[in-house]
């Protein structure tokens, strides 16, 4: 088949390869323009590697990035981790349309942190979807979804990585194939179950020690690597980039203060919170490098006693 993609990163460069690699024709790809004094996108970088065609614009409403697309005259695009709007006028183009990924099993979790906000919540669950890229934010049909389990220990980089990374790609060649062979069922999304998460960045990857525990811990490993669930010492951000979660099983495990460090390890700090500690391995001031919870103790002389976020 004859396609364009239309995407960034890492996720785009390997949906990019995965097409290349069994054959296809990659007749142009879109991807954001450069930033100064930033790495030079993966897609780029991937697509001038493999000789492809390559359009950056500001903007895919942009009569010139409408051009672009139909002159390459493309059977399908696939759109491969886009923050851009694409506009229907330029997803109707292929003579096939469009296909869209969302790492969120929709309706729910539609929008730009949908792999955040599950770990945050405690779900056990989560996925990802193929749809049709409609005017309205992730809320086209949806053409193939796949599961994956939530593990209780799980991190932001742990579920997409390991899992929604692989099987996105993998679910992007399977959806153009179906498409293609005329075997795509399309299935409208079920507005009743939708849901809308926003961004999950600083102002809500922020630490509240007097939530329970679960509470803490889910926002910690949702937010690992980023944006970094993150509490203050010394009115300095410090964010955490590696825990564990030791609930209090009687009342005589409770230990210390709400957000108090109870005690400096040999290689964790222990901080109370409502119904347990949160251990901490690692952390990262944000004017500094990554640190054990005890080489920052020792680094900062913060002592046993001592109140986080206060």
């Amino acid at each position: 088949m004859r396609i364009a993609i239309i995407g960034q990163q890492k996720f785009g460069k390997a949906v990019l390869d995965a097409f290349l690699d069994r054959g296809d024709t990659v007749a142009g790809v879109f991807c954001t323009p450069d930033k100064p004094d930033t790495p030079p996108d993966p897609l780029r970088v991937g697509a001038d590697e493999r000789g492809v065609r390559l359009f950056q614009f500001a903007s895919l409403k942009n009569p010139e990035a409408l051009e672009a697309l139909r002159s390459l005259d493309v059977d399908l695009g696939v759109m491969a981790y886009v923050l851009q709007f694409a506009p229907e006028e330029f997803t109707g183009i292929p003579r096939h349309g469009m296909i869209q990924y969302h790492p969120s099993l929709l309706p729910k979790y539609r929008g730009p942190s949908s792999i955040n906000w599950p770990i945050i919540r405690g779900d056990t669950r989560t996925g990802l979807t193929i749809f049709r890229p409609s005017d309205g934010l992730d809320e086209g049909p949806v053409i193939l979804q796949k599961e994956t389990v939530i593990g209780p220990d799980d991190t932001l980089g742990s579920v997409y990585f390991d899992r929604l990374f692989p099987m996105g790609v993998a679910a992007m060649t399977e959806a153009a194939d179906l498409v293609m062979s005329g075997k795509a069922r399309e299935v409208v999304q079920d507005e009743s179950q939708a849901s809308y998460e926003g961004w999950c960045r600083d102002p809500e990857a922020k630490i509240n020690w007097h939530n329970h525990i679960d509470q803490v811990y889910n926002l910690i490993r949702g937010c690992i690597p980023a944006p970094g669930a993150w509490t203050t010492y010394n009115g300095k951000k410090l964010r955490i980039l590696e825990a564990r979660k030791l609930p209090a099983r009687t009342f005589s495990a409770v230990k210390g203060k709400i957000g108090a460090v109870t005690e400096i390890g040999a290689r964790s700090i222990f901080v109370s919170t409502q119904g347990g500690q949160i251990e901490v391995l690692t952390l990262r001031p944000d004017d500094g490098k990554k640190l054990s919870g005890p080489e920052f103790c020792a680094q900062a002389s913060l002592a046993p006693g001592t109140i986080l976020g206060a």
